[in-house]
């Protein structure tokens, strides 16, 4: 099972990378942190006679890997109540992928897919942070992409995560759950 966690955190080695490492201790797994990709917001041209036009930015980078991938674990802090600008960016542009020429079957292969959402919060996260998961929930739900689980913690300051033993231990569980599946091959 090939899994890759996008990092939706503008700080390296955050509070929810630090909940999604703990997810994926000891799977193989692929790590793209969204910072460090130049990603260009999205030009809606869905109805434009000529519509979606090539981009020259790092967005190929994230077709591929969900194409590779049997697992998509969406990493993001709740930035406002929502996922981050980082992460909303990456989630916009799926709309030029599935009508991408040079991936004529991207939106058929997305149906395949698991995602699992990782969030931290630091404003009450367990209920506030419940519109970012429903957001999603809408998301893949249009793609036709299972998601069979999601955890919230909730951190203030860096590091604080690890003082939230519910989502501490949601993690390890859900890890143990990903290293069931892996040895089974499927969800």
């Amino acid at each position: 099972m090939r899994i890759t966690c996008f990092i939706g955190s503008s700080r390296e080695n955050g509070n929810t990378e630090i909940l999604t490492d703990i997810v994926t201790k000891d799977i193989q797994h692929q790590k793209i942190n969204l910072r460090k990709l130049n990603i260009k917001p999205i030009h809606d041209l869905r109805h434009d006679v000529n519509g979606f036009q090539p981009v020259d930015d790092d967005y190929d980078q994230i077709i591929e890997a969900f194409m590779e991938s049997d697992l998509l674990v969406f990493s993001t802090p709740v930035y406002w109540y929502t996922m981050s600008g980082l992460m909303k960016n990456m989630v916009d542009r799926i709309s030029h992928a599935i009508r991408d020429n040079r991936y004529p079957q991207f939106r058929e292969q997305l149906k395949t897919k698991n995602a699992i959402v990782v969030t931290v919060g630091g404003d009450d996260p367990y209920i506030k942070g419940l519109p970012l998961i429903q957001q999603f929930k809408y998301t893949f739900d249009f793609l036709d992409i299972n998601f069979p689980a999601y955890i919230i913690g909730e951190g203030h300051r860096p590091g604080d995560i690890s003082q939230d033993k519910q989502a501490i231990t949601q993690a390890n569980l859900l890890n143990e759950k990903l290293k069931e599946v892996i040895a089974k091959g499927s969800f």
